[in-house]
């Protein structure tokens, strides 16, 4: 049996906000990647592991293409740039809704230079009319050089499956690289953090969602069934600061207690969750402040 085995690495790439962590979720079943309306929720290159009797596959979920105004931006695009020559194949997925756009263009060229097999996936097409998508198709079937073209609907699992059947047939022989109930490789404190930043992603408007991360200073296991988690929210200004927060504490209250269920959730076990607020101004620019909040931009 172990001959037959199959196993490789597929990129997911596309624009911000195209439905890629939603994708990912869907494939492994349980939540790996934050999910937000805004852009560019996902700032790491989430790897996520899906498998079955004779195959593996790694699924990179990329941070969104988008020109960079600062150098967290950067490092989002250049985590994203670099994956596609680590991989076996590249699923690129588009915005049923948004339709063709040069967003889409600079990441066909950028695919142009990549040896590697790529798959389109047109998503979210429940949100469209059934009329639009085979205009749609046409359009990116002229655009690029694509493997497949597959429309899909993540959200509801519409032709998932397929997409998923098509992508096995570029996996080479291989080993099994992760065990079965391997989901992910990111960390306890990484996924903690996310879940914290995705409430902040919910909960608050305007530049709030680009400007904060997470930072979790510790984990303390009280006992079996007992964690008590230290985090803070890192802002980049005061006002920011005052928003989060909110009028006496309510909004944090708000996104701390929705947070601590989904941990809760992730962990298998009851959690107290200690929530700050910081200002660390302008921090997205500052590549030591970077460093320390483990966006690591000099490993590109």
């Amino acid at each position: 049996m172990e001959h037959t085995f199959k196993s490789g690495f597929i990129a997911i790439i596309g624009r911000p906000n195209v439905g890629k962590s939603t994708f990912i979720n869907h494939v492994i079943g349980e939540k790996v990647a934050i999910i937000s309306d805004k852009p560019q929720t996902t700032r790491h290159k989430i790897q996520a592991v899906y498998n079955e009797e004779e195959t593996q596959m790694i699924f990179l979920d990329t941070p969104g293409i988008h020109k960079p105004r600062h150098q967290l931006g950067e490092f989002m695009v250049q985590t994203t740039k670099e994956t596609l020559n680590e991989v076996d194949a590249i699923l690129f997925m588009v915005n049923a809704e948004q339709g063709y756009g040069k967003g889409d263009q600079y990441i066909l060229d950028l695919l142009a230079e990549v040896s590697r097999p790529v798959y389109l996936a047109i998503n979210k097409i429940d949100c469209i009319h059934p009329d639009e998508l085979l205009p749609l198709i046409a359009t990116y079937d002229e655009k690029g050089q694509f493997s497949e073209i597959v429309p899909i609907s993540a959200l509801k699992g519409e032709n998932v499956d397929r997409l998923i059947h098509l992508l096995k047939r570029e996996l080479p022989l291989g080993p099994k690289y992760y065990p079965d109930d391997y989901v992910t490789d990111h960390s306890e404190h990484f996924m903690i953090s996310e879940l914290i930043r995705e409430k902040v992603l919910q909960f608050t408007q305007e530049e709030i969602p680009h400007s904060v991360t997470v930072d979790i200073e510790s984990i303390e296991n009280k006992s079996e069934h007992m964690s008590v988690i230290y985090a803070t929210i890192v802002a980049e200004r005061d006002s920011q600061k005052g928003i989060i927060i909110g009028k006496r504490g309510q909004m944090l209250k708000q996104i701390g207690q929705c947070a601590r269920k989904d941990i809760e959730s992730l962990l298998g076990m009851k959690v107290h969750l200690e929530l700050w607020v910081k200002v660390r101004k302008n921090w997205r620019n500052n590549q030591h402040q970077l460093h320390q909040l483990g966006y690591r931009l000099d490993d590109y």
